[in-house]
């Protein structure tokens, strides 16, 4: 496992919180950057698993 796996993980799970504090909140504002940090963690775990096949 390397660093961007690692750092995606982490961005997807910071995601999650967000989005669900959104929800329990009413915050859209909040649930939309809940939604922006998972794709930005899916992303660079992708990096992560190419550089760990190459």
């Amino acid at each position: 496992m390397n660093r961007d796996q690692i750092a995606g993980a982490a961005k997807d799970i910071k995601g999650d919180i967000k989005k669900e504090l959104g929800n329990l909140t009413g915050n859209q504002a909040l649930k939309d950057e809940g939604n922006l940090d998972k794709a930005e963690g899916k992303v660079q775990k992708g990096v992560g698993n190419l550089k760990d096949r190459l």
